[in-house]
């Protein structure tokens, strides 16, 4: 496997693919990258492994070379290294055919770019596909239309090219993915209350939430079944430990109807929904919220109550004339409207009460004509103002506030909005990428600074039900969030941060700091890589729920060629802590008893050593 990017994202993908998968893996990487560093998993053996190079450097006496680092110059990359772990790294400042022979790309069964610029990315799957046609590609592409375009490109290209050979190796292939997708439904699930977490398929809608089984371990509903048992103070029944070897007792994936029955009162994830979604019709209609403003919009709300103000008068007028004359309720009305518009003739000689009644009607009329004047000019402004960005009306609450409108945070913000949850957005960038889906959307703004005093007052931060700090400083996230929490101690607060140690750390202090107030820290690479590694390794990751600091992801697999599943059925094939069977597609309601034959295809819950298994 080979893995080239400029990120995090690629760091985690290779640690996902050598620690989890057990594969051969060549990252390439920038010369002197400062931006990146390699994921906690690694760098602990990164270290030991420069440690150990330098006392044997130094017991041969080449300690004054080149810093025992067993680095080379190589031709057109800054250098290579072989980490004792399996890894090899390559230096390189561009993804020149050169360079990508030297890595081995015409040999290897899979590369994967995950440059941040897709111009890099598309360059260098051009030039590998010609290298070796049968080579299966994973391009991370934040423009998902032009990443249609080049991954049929590309596919086209690989048949023509190995149409005719059938050696029997591997299938070339090219998936394109977006790490923003990927990680926009968790970050928008963590910040709503009762859809945590959420995976959606092509025809199906994935929901888990948080509840305590029964003592006897089963949950209310029909059709649940308990996908993780969170963390408690007790044995853990797998043995595992907590995030990253912490020495703390961690969740249970996956566990066995008796597993759940002995934790009885633990809390756990549980799948609270598999039934059909609205499929792209509701997505289409998710997307166009707010392109035509309501007729509430238009007006304000004194201006309402002043024209229902207006209507009940001219109504009590109307039946006042009924009673005082005793023409028929119609007319009365008809001949209220004239005195109200100054159309009747003047009531000389008519009794006292018709007279007074007339005056009364014209005077309501003059009350009238500024109220529809007010009324035709917000409507006016209404309309002028639907391109522009909108301020955070009055007296709103229970929103979510969306620090950032980047690439992940205007997925981030679509995704709420197919949820429909309301949401006020700050940004601090007035040329942001997202403030055109934001104006869309009619979804209101404030521009500023985060760390700037009263930019969250006005996004209504105090009245808000959460805070999602996306932006891409892990200072600016966590500042924020720290004042949210001076203001709302009990805020529900998530945050994307860069480092996905550093994320653990925080997470950990900030639970410390408000355990009663919900704290989600996510790291986008983390939540990313899993469906990188996946689509290298063949399979189709539909979607990864974040289990405390632990993912569980969901997969689609065909049924044909796994022993674990071919002729077993669905309760047979389930494994605790590995794997297990959701649905199966086509079939709405999946029995227990019900046998998996060779055409079936399955959507499974697996642990990401429990999806490696089942290869």
């Amino acid at each position: 496997m080979v893995v080239c990017g400029d990120d995090g994202l690629a760091h985690r993908l290779a640690a996902e693919l050598r620690g989890v998968h057990g594969e051969q893996v060549t990252l390439v990487v920038p010369p002197n990258e400062r931006t990146a560093r390699p994921p906690v998993v690694g760098r602990a053996r990164a270290a030991s492994a420069a440690l150990l190079d330098r006392v044997v450097n130094a017991a041969v006496g080449l300690g004054g070379g080149n810093g025992g680092n067993g680095t080379a110059a190589h031709g057109g990359t800054g250098g290579t290294a072989h980490r004792p772990d399996g890894e090899r790294v390559l230096e390189a400042a561009d993804l020149t055919e050169a360079v990508l022979a030297e890595a081995g790309v015409e040999r290897a069964a899979a590369l994967a770019l995950v440059h941040d610029d897709d111009e890099t990315n598309i360059r260098a799957a051009l030039t590998a596909r010609r290298l070796n046609p049968r080579l299966r590609l994973v391009l991370r592409l934040y423009n998902r239309r032009l990443g249609q375009h080049i991954e049929e490109l590309l596919d086209q290209t690989a048949a023509l090219a190995s149409g005719e050979r059938a050696d029997g190796g591997p299938e070339a292939s090219t998936t394109v993915l977006s790490d923003a997708d990927t990680a926009a439904p968790a970050l928008a699930a963590s910040a709503v209350a009762g859809t945590t977490k959420v995976v959606q398929t092509d025809s199906l809608l994935l929901r888990a939430v948080e509840r305590v089984p029964s003592g006897d371990g089963r949950v209310a509903g029909p059709g649940l079944c308990t996908l993780a048992l969170l963390s408690a103070t007790g044995p853990d029944p797998s043995g595992a430990d907590g995030p990253e070897g912490s020495g703390e007792q961690g969740p249970r994936l996956l566990p066995d109807d008796e597993e759940v029955r002995q934790a009885a009162g633990r809390a756990a994830v549980v799948l609270e929904q598999v039934s059909s979604s609205g499929g792209p019709a509701s997505a289409a209609a998710g997307r166009g919220v707010g392109v035509v403003p309501p007729l509430t919009s238009l007006f304000s709300r004194r201006l309402r109550w002043s024209l229902a103000g207006i209507v009940g008068c001219v109504v009590a007028l109307a039946v006042a004339l009924w009673v005082v004359t005793g023409i028929h309720p119609l007319g009365a009305f008809y001949l209220t409207l004239l005195d109200l518009f100054a159309i009747d003739d003047p009531a000389l000689g008519a009794p006292l009460g018709r007279q007074i009644l007339q005056l009364l009607s014209g005077l309501v009329g003059l009350l009238l004509l500024p109220v529809l004047l007010a009324a035709v000019l917000e409507a006016l402004g209404t309309f002028r103002s639907a391109s522009a960005l909108r301020k955070p009306p009055r007296g709103l609450g229970g929103h979510v506030v969306l620090l950032g409108l980047g690439k992940i945070g205007t997925r981030v913000l679509t995704r709420l909005r197919e949820l429909h949850i309301p949401v006020v957005c700050v940004e601090s960038d007035p040329e942001a990428r997202g403030l055109a889906t934001a104006r869309r959307l009619r979804v209101p703004v404030v521009l500023g600074d985060v760390t700037q005093e009263g930019v969250l007052e006005a996004a209504k931060i105090h009245r808000a039900h959460a805070l999602l700090a996306v932006t891409s400083a892990d200072t600016t996230n966590l500042e924020a969030v720290l004042y949210a929490r001076s203001v709302r101690p009990d805020l529900r607060v998530v945050l994307r941060l860069y480092d996905d140690d550093f994320a653990t750390a925080v997470y950990r202090t900030l639970r410390a700091a408000h355990p009663q107030a919900s704290t989600r820290s996510r790291s986008v690479s983390h939540l990313a890589a899993p469906a990188f590694a996946g689509a290298m390794l063949g399979r189709q990751v539909l979607g990864a729920i974040p289990v405390e600091r632990r993912v569980l992801l969901f997969a689609a697999v065909e049924v044909a060629g796994h022993p674990e599943l071919e002729g077993r059925s669905v309760g047979e094939a389930f494994r605790a802590g590995a794997w297990r069977v959701l649905a199966v597609e086509g079939r709405a309601e999946v029995p227990g008893d019900y046998v998996l034959r060779k055409g079936d295809r399955v959507v499974v819950a697996a642990t990401r050593r429990g999806l490696a298994e089942l290869g």
